[in-house]
């Protein structure tokens, strides 16, 4: 049983592939099915409720994943979801900082390289086990669906994911006549190591740009460095939200839906020209703006797909293998985050409105940063200063060093 098992036992459990996540037709866009294809009840009305608070797509797909995780490791515990403990949380958490992540396909030319530090652009490569950040969400999307389920009263009276004990209480100043309300971190969340942000040097940039095969692709890069949108943002802009005039962008905010306009640099409307000049014909306004550069038959004869965030990745991918990097799309947000923030001319009100920062402390902890090249410059400056200084001379005969550091306030040697 999993609720007896130890932490070293954790790597040697094999779960099952147990049920799917799949499409689903209806206001909940993906659902949790069992291996009889049958939808799995629980997690669809969550995912019902989850859509109804105005959550995306993207996050459905997020959630189911994360919950059809749980629902394989409850069958390898042989308990019925309604009746975990903790105990089976933590036994959970233990195995996924060890497991291996399934794939569908063998691991061929990343082999060597998952987990490793890429000598180019100094950021580890992604490893084959799960990520922490990837523990924490598991445990905030269990600590989520549980939530609902103990709110309906339908079976369900502890949360079994459980809050930290200790620390201070957010509302030790309330009326003792109120209910306390949990408050804290999780319990099992691992700790996330905090890693700066690192941009693109000009000259890698220059690099991975001229390694982009078409238009389309050097039309997306230079839009984003130029605003440092997110690429699921850049994807989803259509035709009409290119303001050509006044050289901007209007694009949906990822989180809060809310519309907003971005500047654009004058490269990055020109590739973005002859790109919609290669499509060779006229994109309506409702349409949308990127198109895979291949046509593809979907049963309608062959026609041209709208740009996933996978295909983006692909590109991505495809630049890196030439150049031996792992770059990313957030790298080029980086990069231009960091560009503006130490530009003299922008405000650091400035550049949390283009990022889309909510609060002005989230941008000034994340960007307004040392750059370690920097540091490491300056300190080795200091140490190659100590050593062309003179020595000091040794005091003559018949003077005391002791008083002569109190006289001149430091050593004599």
């Amino acid at each position: 049983m999993a609720d007896e098992m130890h932490g070293g036992d954790a790597a040697a459990v094999c779960l099952p592939r147990w049920g799917a996540v799949v499409p689903y037709q209806g206001s909940v866009t993906w659902v949790v099915v069992d291996p009889a294809g049958v939808v799995v009840e629980p997690i669809r009305r969550f995912l019902a409720d989850f859509v109804a608070r105005g959550r995306s797509a993207s996050s459905i797909r997020s959630y189911a994943y994360a919950l059809l995780r749980w629902w394989r490791w409850l069958a390898f515990a042989g308990v019925s979801w309604n009746r975990a403990t903790s105990a089976q949380v933590r036994d959970f958490v233990l195995w996924l900082s060890q497991a291996v992540k399934p794939r569908r396909h063998r691991r061929t030319k990343t082999l060597l390289s998952a987990g490793t530090v890429n000598p180019i652009t100094r950021k580890r490569n992604l490893g084959d086990g799960y990520e922490p950040r990837t523990i924490r969400h598991s445990n905030a999307v269990l600590r989520s669906f549980y939530d609902f389920w103990c709110d309906a009263a339908d079976g369900v009276l502890v949360n079994p994911v459980p809050l930290a004990k200790g620390g201070a209480h957010a509302y030790a100043h309330r009326s003792p006549l109120e209910p306390a309300l949990p408050v804290g971190r999780l319990r099992y969340n691992p700790p996330v190591p905090r890693r700066r942000p690192r941009s693109i040097p000009d000259q890698r940039w220059n690099e991975l740009f001229a390694r982009l095969r078409s238009n389309r692709d050097r039309a997306l890069l230079a839009m984003s460095v130029s605003n440092g949108c997110r690429a699921s943002e850049l994807l989803g802009v259509a035709s009409s939200d290119v303001d050509w005039g006044e050289q901007r962008v209007r694009v949906c905010r990822k989180g809060s839906g809310a519309e907003q306009w971005l500047p654009v640099s004058p490269d990055g409307l020109v590739w973005l020209m002859l790109y919609l000049a290669d499509l060779g014909e006229p994109l309506a306004p409702d349409e949308p703006l990127w198109w895979t550069v291949r046509r593809r038959d979907r049963g309608d004869g062959r026609r041209r797909q709208p740009l996933n965030y996978e295909a983006l990745r692909a590109v991505m991918r495809r630049v890196n293998a030439g150049l031996g990097t792992n770059w990313s799309m957030h790298d080029v947000r980086h990069t231009c985050a960091l560009r503006m923030a130490q530009d003299k001319t922008l405000s650091l009100r400035d550049v949390q409105s283009i990022l889309g920062h909510q609060h002005l402390s989230t941008t000034a902890e994340i960007y307004l940063v040392e750059h370690d090249d920097e540091v490491i410059r300056r300190v080795l400056t200091h140490l190659a200063e100590r050593q062309l200084r003179p020595a000091a001379p040794a005091p003559a005969a018949g003077y005391d060093s002791g008083v002569l550091d109190v006289l001149f306030g430091g050593g004599t040697s």
